[in-house]
């Protein structure tokens, strides 16, 4: 029986899972071969998650409160007073784009060292539950950023080997093989569209396990690259 994909699949759930993480990454990392690099950049993605989503739920709460307030002022009941925008503070230095794909992809590195054994998996939060993988529905979700002028995929693995991925370039022939990928990430080095124009490239993609395709090929994912 295979083990659930360690990472929640919901927000506070995410949350929860990464402040673990990367608060005994510092005692458990230098164990399994993390870095202090590494330990700082799972530090520093906790903490500009943690802003985001409390950013995120505070515009929410305010969205909400004018939604309320306009209500009121059509119906012609009491408005009370204006709702009030809620100060961000100051942030947390940004990251890149990815977090839980770096964070995956440094669990299953720690799992193959030398040291690694359960306690410390299970301390990391890095061991996922039993449980039997719906082969039949499966199917990766991907997250196109644009990285140096060119499209960065990212997936979650899910416990898979890896994808493979098919890409439309815009030119009338259609979706190709691209390239088959392990580490939850791609980078595509294409050569870009002429200069000055900008071309929609199209991606899709499919889990495999070993040499076989598993699940349901993803949703088309587009982004406009610029020659």
């Amino acid at each position: 029986m295979s083990k659930a994909y360690f990472i929640p699949p919901n927000v506070p759930g995410k949350r929860l899972w990464l402040g673990n993480f990367s608060g005994k990454l510092p005692k458990d990392g230098p164990n399994v071969g993390v870095t202090p690099a590494e330990i700082a950049q799972t530090t520093a993605d906790n903490l500009y998650f943690g802003y985001v989503c409390d950013l995120h739920h505070q515009h929410t709460k305010t969205t909400q409160d004018w939604t309320a307030y306009k209500s009121a002022l059509i119906r012609g009941s009491n408005l009370g007073d204006l709702p009030v925008t809620p100060d961000p503070g100051t942030p947390p230095p940004a990251v890149p784009a990815g977090i839980f794909t770096r964070a995956s992809t440094l669990a299953a590195r720690i799992k193959k060292h030398p040291n690694y054994n359960e306690a410390i998996g299970q301390d990391l939060g890095i061991i996922g539950s039993e449980q039997i993988i719906d082969y039949v529905n499966l199917k990766p979700v991907l997250t196109l950023v644009m990285k140096a002028g060119h499209p960065h995929i990212l997936w979650i693995k899910q416990g898979m080997d890896g994808v493979e991925i098919l890409v439309d370039r815009g030119d009338g022939k259609g979706f190709g093989f691209l390239a088959y990928a392990t580490l939850g990430d791609f980078l595509d080095t294409a050569p870009l569209p002429a200069a000055g124009t900008s071309v929609v490239w199209k991606y899709k993609a499919i889990y495999r396990e070993g040499d076989t395709q598993v699940g349901q090929w993803s949703d088309v994912a587009s982004i406009a690259v610029l020659g």
